[in-house]
């Protein structure tokens, strides 16, 4: 994990906007329709490339594909390993729910009107939703290794200050690739850790920076555990986390960072865990670097918490500077300010500037920030970082 003494680095969190043409290639093949393999692969490793480039000229330092290949960053597992079907090829009917948001469920009107007003596509929707249908374990290595390939050369023409890959943690896809076979929530991460482990290595051995997306220990508090108390929840954070820690056991963990989040969506956000409740857990996992929502406006107080957080001396915290669902783009003082807040209690050398979420967690031909508005925020995030430079350095 790559960090500064000298000045303010920038990073994101992953997803990045699909140009249309490779956005219509990925739903074909998650929907089953013809693909013409060969043009899509040319046409991925175009994108990717294009998208590396544009991190750069943004002033993006840690850069990764923007899960190009992907139609989700959890989804596309079952490309990967065995044992994951699609709930129309599960016996039982479609997979089971994992609980609509709480804050949503406490504004019928504002659920109202976002069925009426969501676009997009809704490939996500039944029967492709992916589930567990028979033993899990890592099965189709083809993907990531074009993945790996694809970034790879990209980064070569590109020359970025360092890159990253994401991939989902074991106790997200509890919540997105629902068990049908394990019976047994436990049983099921652990399977999940021992067949994820081979994904985390490759992307360390090609010698990027792994990132994990564990929302499982922010969002699954007020959708898939809200029927738990804080401490129950805790317990299966603990759970999780344990598994992070058992899967990447031979990965250094100053190249890997894990990120956070209270669910990538506009809503009240009410029923969120707070960051200070789950500062704890999160410092004993594995990785260097914390990936945390601090621009979303009901978190965006938390950086005073920090204050009295135990907080080893060797992490790494990268607060979100930029809202990821929203066209606002934020004023670069603003961005100054949030770095400043942070990094004048765990100093300077400590912090890494980013963004909330992925801009495009889920592919879609409408996602919540127009693509145009993305690169406006990330120039934004880089001007915000020289900035804070010359305020924390005295420049």
């Amino acid at each position: 994990m790559k960090y500064s003494a000298d000045r303010i680095l920038t990073t994101h969190v992953g997803s990045l906007p699909r140009p249309p043409d490779l956005f219509d290639f990925l739903e074909a093949r998650e929907t089953g329709k013809p693909v013409d393999e060969a043009a899509f692969q040319a046409r991925l490793t175009g994108a990717v490339r294009e998208i590396v480039g544009r991190q750069v000229a943004a002033g993006i330092d840690s850069v990764c594909d923007g899960e190009q290949s992907k139609i989700s960053y959890t989804f596309y597992v079952r490309h990967r390993l065995a044992g994951i079907g699609t709930a129309s090829g599960a016996a039982g009917g479609p997979p089971p729910q994992t609980g609509q948001h709480r804050d949503i469920a406490d504004h019928p009107d504002y659920a109202e009107r976002l069925r009426a007003t969501r676009t997009g596509s809704q490939w996500f929707n039944a029967p492709v939703v992916p589930c567990c249908i028979g033993p899990v374990s890592y099965q189709n290595r083809a993907p990531i290794e074009a993945d790996l390939n694809n970034l790879a050369t990209a980064v070569a023409a590109e020359k970025p200050g360092e890159a990253f890959m994401n991939a989902a943690s074991p106790g997200v896809l509890t919540k997105f690739v629902p068990d049908r076979y394990y019976k047994n929530e436990d049983a099921y991460v652990e399977a999940l850790a021992d067949a994820l482990k081979e994904e985390y290595e490759a992307i360390h051995k090609a010698g990027f920076v792994l990132q994990i997306d564990a929302p499982d220990l922010g969002s699954a508090r007020h959708n898939q555990y809200q029927h738990l108390s804080d401490d129950e929840f805790l317990r299966i954070a603990d759970r999780n986390i344990a598994a992070v820690n058992h899967a990447t056991a031979n990965i250094p963990p100053d190249r890997m960072r894990i990120h956070i989040c209270w669910g990538n969506y506009e809503g009240p956000h009410t029923h969120d865990i707070p960051l200070a409740k789950m500062m704890g857990a999160c410092m004993r996992a594995r990785p260097q670097a914390l990936l945390y929502e601090a621009a979303n406006p009901r978190h965006a107080h938390e950086w005073e918490d920090l204050r009295a957080a135990k907080i080893p001396d060797d992490k790494i915290l990268i607060p979100g500077c930029l809202d990821s669902t929203t066209n606002f783009v934020e004023h670069p003082r603003l961005i100054a300010q949030r770095i400043c807040n942070v990094a004048n209690i765990v100093g300077r050398e400590r912090v890494i500037a980013g963004a909330d979420c992925g801009f495009a967690t889920f592919a879609a031909q409408q996602n919540a920030v127009a693509p145009s508005i993305v690169w406006a925020k990330f120039a934004a995030l880089a001007e915000g970082a020289r900035i804070a430079t010359g305020r924390l350095w005295g420049r």
